[in-house]
């Protein structure tokens, strides 16, 4: 009597989650491999008609988690298939099995035909950059990978594993690079900690200084320290570095000038690009912190200083009786 675990039901069962499992692994690697190679050529070759730029997005991060996940899932499950069909040949010639792979086949042929396309319009439209290139080069060679490797498996099944193996080299080497890249761009994660550190002490320092501002409109003068700033009534309280608890430096340089100083972990890291109406601006982990127009927040690493002179007729004082804003007279 055939032990009931092991049915011929149950079995097609498990093959078919085994199918599908593996060609889900396989769409989420390859998105995820290009995802990660379109933010290293972002990073590497970026677009001064980007309204933003962020190297260190969370693409590459997710990318690269996906990749170190899935991808190793994909193969064993390959692996497993592969090595299953020495036992149960009949089971290469399944409906699930057909139809995945020439759903695979197609898709992979759309993908390239249309990556073809795309780049000869483009070069007929004379817009062929670097940075087109390399990403039309990227699809190419992923969805001809994988094109190469099913079309392979179609015509030799008898050497289904061999051809496995093959494909895993290729693309393991591939995967394994781009993951290094991908590192050598973010940077270790005590690094990644360190930017965000970095970009609190940024929005804390914005904060402070339009407290300032807003006291000077206030009362004419400039806060003497920090702690003047703090308002029970608004509920107000002057940060700290978020990592070390160290208040921030605070300094009264004249009537209408001021400084605020900050210890960095990391430079800022910019990319520069075009942003709204053509101007130039500089752009950051956090965002835009520069332009002609713009505060600049840029930083080296260790104790950064930041001076500001208040200009009395973008921000002049305020009268207390009338709540009207009249200009300060010395």
């Amino acid at each position: 009597m055939e032990n009931e675990h092991n049915t011929p039901a149950t079995s097609a069962v498990k093959d078919f989650f085994m199918e599908i499992g593996s060609i889900i692994g396989l769409y989420v690697s390859a998105g995820s491999l290009v995802a990660l190679l379109y933010g290293l050529i972002n990073y590497t070759f970026p677009d001064k008609l980007a309204y933003y730029a962020d190297p260190y997005s969370g693409s590459i991060k997710f990318a690269i988690a996906s990749l170190v996940v899935i991808f190793p899932i994909y193969l064993l499950l390959g692996y497993i298939i592969q090595k299953g069909f020495r036992t149960n040949p009949e089971n290469r010639n399944s409906p699930i099995r057909k139809f995945l792979v020439y759903l695979t086949l197609f898709v992979a042929s759309v993908i390239i035909i249309g990556d073809l396309v795309a780049l000869i319009n483009t070069f007929l439209g004379g817009e062929i950059t670097t940075r087109f290139l390399l990403k039309a080069l990227t699809v190419f060679v992923v969805a001809g990978l994988i094109f190469g490797y099913y079309l392979r498996d179609l015509k030799r099944p008898d050497g289904s594993l061999k051809n496995m193996k093959m494909f895993a080299t290729l693309a393991g080497i591939l995967v394994l690079a781009s993951i290094v890249l991908g590192f050598s761009v973010m940077g270790s994660p005590m690094r990644q900690r360190a930017l965000r550190f970095d970009a609190d002490r940024v929005s804390d320092l914005q904060t402070i200084q339009w407290q300032v501002v807003n006291y000077w409109q206030s009362k004419g003068v400039l806060p003497k320290e920090l702690s003047e700033l703090e308002d029970t009534i608004s509920g107000y309280m002057v940060p700290l570095d978020p990592r070390t608890d160290v208040a921030y430096v605070y300094k009264v340089l004249d009537k209408k000038k001021f400084e605020l100083c900050a210890t960095f972990e990391e430079p800022t890291q910019d990319l520069k690009g075009r942003g709204e109406y053509g101007r130039d601006v500089v752009y950051s982990d956090y965002g835009i912190i520069g332009g002609p127009e713009m505060e600049n927040w840029k930083h080296d690493i260790g104790e950064t200083c930041f001076e500001r002179d208040i200009d009395e007729d973008l921000y002049p004082i305020r009268d207390k009786a009338t709540s009207a804003i009249v200009p300060i007279k010395y």
